[in-house]
């Protein structure tokens, strides 16, 4: 444990350290200006460097090997099917607790995700409060929950990953073209918040042991795939949610006009 958290602060401390410097040398060297509370900004990279270090031990110790577990467990086949042998062609529909699963792990992620925490904040302001951070946390929750259980189905019936991605960027562009001009950005934005520090981990997890356990699907080329899938929903869930929002605000206005003319 320790010689693996002395790793960590060292692997880290020399990441942390190359993107300082940089910083560094354009504060001096290309704006000539000093840092204020520079005292205070030490001791926030040194945070930095022990909070990530930290993390990364965690991710090892608890949620790489929660993920596997619980992805290993819900598509054995004991579980499934009730017996120790597997069908050579099982079918989807057994698998029906591994999309719930994926759905929840999916969504609950996603709504203690820090970059999406911040973003939603920084939306509320720059909207005036038009745009409320909850909502928007739940309907990109909503996105991820159901692109992770799309990627489990994906895994479990050895779909084409080019097929879903393709078909899915399409529909992000036909609701680019129609959806409110204001919400394109922070749907997009979205999309790419997702796939931090909290979803990462126990999504890839997730993939890697429902590849590992599917007969036939290799985890190298199986497993992954998934955060694709969290970041390509979010941009569907958003801008679908504003294009429906902005329908009924004009129908209601409609609704209105009609009852005043009558």
């Amino acid at each position: 444990m320790i010689a693996g958290l002395t790793a960590a602060l060292i692997d880290t401390s020399r990441d942390v350290f190359a993107v300082s410097a940089l910083l560094l040398g354009f504060q001096y060297g290309v704006l000539r200006q000093p840092i204020p509370h520079l005292r205070r900004l030490i001791g926030g990279l040194v945070l930095v460097v022990v909070g990530l270090a930290f993390f990364l031990i965690g991710l090892e110790l608890a949620l790489f090997p929660l993920g596997e577990l619980m992805a290993t467990q819900l598509s054995s086949p004991q579980f499934v099917f009730g017996t120790d042998t597997v069908p050579e062609s099982p079918p989807w529909w057994e698998y029906g607790w591994v999309y719930v699963f994926a759905a929840i792990i999916g969504f609950s992620t996603t709504l203690a995700e820090p970059a999406l925490i911040a973003v939603a904040i920084k939306a509320k302001t720059a909207s005036r409060g038009t745009i409320r951070p909850w909502g928007l946390r739940l309907v990109v929750a909503t996105g991820v929950a159901a692109g992770i259980s799309l990627g489990a189905f994906r895994i479990v019936t050895g779909a084409s990953l080019v097929l879903f991605v393709a078909v899915g960027y399409l529909i992000v562009i036909i609701q680019t073209a129609f959806a409110p001009k204001t919400i394109i950005p922070l749907a997009y934005d979205s999309g790419g918040v997702t796939t931090s520090t909290v979803t990462v981990p126990l999504v890839t997890a997730l993939g890697l042991g429902l590849a590992a356990t599917i007969p036939g699907r290799n985890p190298a080329i199986d497993g992954f795939g998934l955060i694709a899938f969290a970041s390509l929903f979010p941009m569907i869930t958003v801008m679908g949610y504003a294009q429906l929002a902005d329908w009924r605000a004009k129908r209601r206005v409609k609704s209105a006009e009609k009852g005043t003319n009558s």
